[in-house]
């Protein structure tokens, strides 16, 4: 299903020199959502990236299936590298204002399952990218041990963020 059809817009934007035309082939998508549980860890990292990344030229949202609470675990591994989200508070996908998004990246298997339900009634791209849910570690380990889980969320978000939209450069720590 095309960006076209969903009805928002894609953005054409030149393929990052030496990248080969890899990740977004030159197009980026005009509105993407990131889901996952809770909306208080992975969708609050990815969301911020890509706007950060991207410098407004697409629309970017987070929501969860559940609401979770603001985790300060996220803020402090986000601001290491330059990017607040200390003013996010959480929402669900049924909170959201705009549903008309290009593609929905789901990073949990009942986010993916709920954005599949909403590809019955809305044409849009939907894609999983699993990725560890960095609360499991809470009273597991030491905080380092801890907030190096978080940091390893972020680090794979980033990566996968630059290289599926067409991005150089990655996270400054």
């Amino acid at each position: 299903m095309s960006g076209e059809a969903a009805g928002g817009s894609v953005t054409e934007v030149p393929a990052p020199p030496g990248s080969g035309g890899e990740g977004s082939g030159g197009m980026l998508p005009g509105a993407v959502l990131f889901a996952c549980t809770m909306n208080s860890v992975r969708s609050v990292i990815a969301a911020a990236i890509l706007r950060h990344l991207a410098a407004g030229r697409i629309y970017v949202e987070s929501a969860g299936v559940r609401a979770g609470e603001p985790d300060p675990f996220v803020v402090a591994v986000m601001d290491e590298i330059g990017i607040d989200v200390s003013q996010h508070s959480p929402h669900t996908l049924q909170e959201l204002h705009d549903t008309s998004f290009d593609l929905i990246v789901t990073l949990s298997p009942e986010a993916h399952h709920q954005a599949l339900e909403l590809t019955r009634t809305m044409a849009v791209d939907v894609e999983y990218w699993p990725t560890f849910d960095a609360t499991v570690m809470m009273g597991q380990g030491s905080r380092e041990q801890v907030i190096e889980s978080y940091r390893g969320v972020r680090d794979q978000l980033f990566e996968k963020i630059r290289t599926r939209f067409g991005f150089e450069g990655g996270p400054t720590v």
